[in-house]
Protein backbone atom coordinates (compact mmCIF):
# COMPACT_ATOMS: atom_id res chain seq x y z
CA UNK A 1 0.00 0.00 0.00
CA UNK A 2 1.53 3.22 -1.32
CA UNK A 3 -0.09 6.64 -0.54
CA UNK A 4 0.83 9.16 -3.10
CA UNK A 5 2.44 13.12 -1.53
CA UNK A 6 -0.28 14.76 -2.97
CA UNK A 7 -3.31 13.05 -1.22
CA UNK A 8 -5.39 15.27 1.45
CA UNK A 9 -6.98 13.93 4.34
CA UNK A 10 -10.34 15.24 5.72
CA UNK A 11 -11.53 14.40 9.13
CA UNK A 12 -14.92 14.19 10.63
CA UNK A 13 -15.73 16.51 13.24
CA UNK A 14 -18.31 14.60 14.90
CA UNK A 15 -17.61 11.08 16.82
CA UNK A 16 -18.78 8.26 14.61
CA UNK A 17 -19.21 4.90 15.76
CA UNK A 18 -16.33 2.68 15.87
CA UNK A 19 -18.40 -0.64 15.05
CA UNK A 20 -18.84 0.88 11.48
CA UNK A 21 -16.92 -0.73 8.87
CA UNK A 22 -16.14 0.37 5.44
CA UNK A 23 -19.49 0.60 3.81
CA UNK A 24 -20.69 2.29 6.90
CA UNK A 25 -17.90 4.77 7.43
CA UNK A 26 -18.13 5.17 3.00
CA UNK A 27 -22.02 6.51 3.39
CA UNK A 28 -20.63 8.95 6.22
CA UNK A 29 -18.16 10.73 4.15
CA UNK A 30 -20.55 12.47 1.53
CA UNK A 31 -23.08 13.83 4.34
CA UNK A 32 -20.14 15.07 6.71
CA UNK A 33 -17.67 15.62 4.67
CA UNK A 34 -18.84 17.03 1.71
CA UNK A 35 -16.12 15.03 -0.61
CA UNK A 36 -16.52 11.81 -2.53
CA UNK A 37 -15.40 8.86 -1.06
CA UNK A 38 -14.17 7.61 -4.39
CA UNK A 39 -11.66 10.63 -4.32
CA UNK A 40 -8.18 8.64 -2.91
CA UNK A 41 -8.13 11.10 -0.15
CA UNK A 42 -8.26 9.60 3.30
CA UNK A 43 -11.22 10.08 5.46
CA UNK A 44 -10.47 10.25 9.30
CA UNK A 45 -13.32 9.53 11.68
CA UNK A 46 -12.71 9.00 15.14
CA UNK A 47 -14.98 7.70 18.82
CA UNK A 48 -16.59 9.51 21.47
CA UNK A 49 -13.86 8.84 23.35
CA UNK A 50 -11.14 9.92 21.14
CA UNK A 51 -8.86 6.42 21.80
CA UNK A 52 -10.03 5.20 18.27
CA UNK A 53 -9.84 6.16 15.01
CA UNK A 54 -10.58 4.83 11.55
CA UNK A 55 -9.08 5.93 8.05
CA UNK A 56 -10.89 5.40 4.86
CA UNK A 57 -9.51 5.44 1.68
CA UNK A 58 -10.28 4.34 -2.03
CA UNK A 59 -6.89 2.44 -3.39
CA UNK A 60 -8.42 2.34 -7.52
CA UNK A 61 -9.28 -1.37 -6.62
CA UNK A 62 -11.27 -1.00 -3.57
CA UNK A 63 -11.89 0.81 -0.20
CA UNK A 64 -8.95 0.04 2.15
CA UNK A 65 -9.43 0.67 6.41
CA UNK A 66 -6.99 1.54 8.80
CA UNK A 67 -7.81 1.21 12.28
CA UNK A 68 -5.61 2.75 15.61
CA UNK A 69 -6.94 2.27 19.27
CA UNK A 70 -4.48 3.58 21.88
CA UNK A 71 -3.57 1.95 24.85
CA UNK A 72 -3.72 5.11 27.01
CA UNK A 73 -4.40 8.94 26.40
CA UNK A 74 -6.93 10.18 23.28
CA UNK A 75 -6.61 11.77 20.54
CA UNK A 76 -5.82 15.51 20.12
CA UNK A 77 -9.51 17.28 18.73
CA UNK A 78 -10.92 16.74 15.23
CA UNK A 79 -12.49 20.16 15.57
CA UNK A 80 -9.81 22.96 14.33
CA UNK A 81 -8.32 20.05 11.80
CA UNK A 82 -11.52 19.77 10.42
CA UNK A 83 -12.23 23.13 9.26
CA UNK A 84 -10.01 22.41 6.06
CA UNK A 85 -8.05 19.52 4.29
CA UNK A 86 -4.68 18.54 6.04
CA UNK A 87 -1.33 16.80 4.64
CA UNK A 88 0.14 13.53 5.14
CA UNK A 89 2.67 14.66 7.33
CA UNK A 90 -0.07 16.48 9.64
CA UNK A 91 -2.00 13.60 9.58
CA UNK A 92 1.02 11.58 11.10
CA UNK A 93 1.60 14.32 13.69
CA UNK A 94 -2.10 14.43 15.21
CA UNK A 95 -1.76 10.53 15.19
CA UNK A 96 1.11 10.91 17.48
CA UNK A 97 -0.53 13.57 19.28
CA UNK A 98 0.44 16.70 17.85
CA UNK A 99 -2.02 19.35 18.23
CA UNK A 100 -1.78 20.42 14.45
CA UNK A 101 -2.38 24.33 14.77
CA UNK A 102 -0.09 24.98 17.70
CA UNK A 103 2.93 23.59 15.08
CA UNK A 104 4.27 25.68 12.93
CA UNK A 105 6.11 23.97 10.04
CA UNK A 106 9.62 25.84 8.32
CA UNK A 107 9.13 28.60 6.45
CA UNK A 108 9.02 27.65 2.76
CA UNK A 109 11.95 28.64 0.73
CA UNK A 110 12.08 29.55 -2.95
CA UNK A 111 16.35 29.13 -4.20
CA UNK A 112 17.13 30.49 -7.49
CA UNK A 113 20.91 29.37 -6.04
CA UNK A 114 22.52 27.38 -4.65
CA UNK A 115 25.04 28.77 -1.55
Amino acid sequence: MLIGGDVQAFICRDAVDMRKSIDGLSYLVEPLLAKSPLSGNLFVFVGRDRSKVKILYWDRTGFALWYKRLSHGRFPSPATLAQRGFTLAELNAWLEGIEIPAVRPHRTVTATRVL
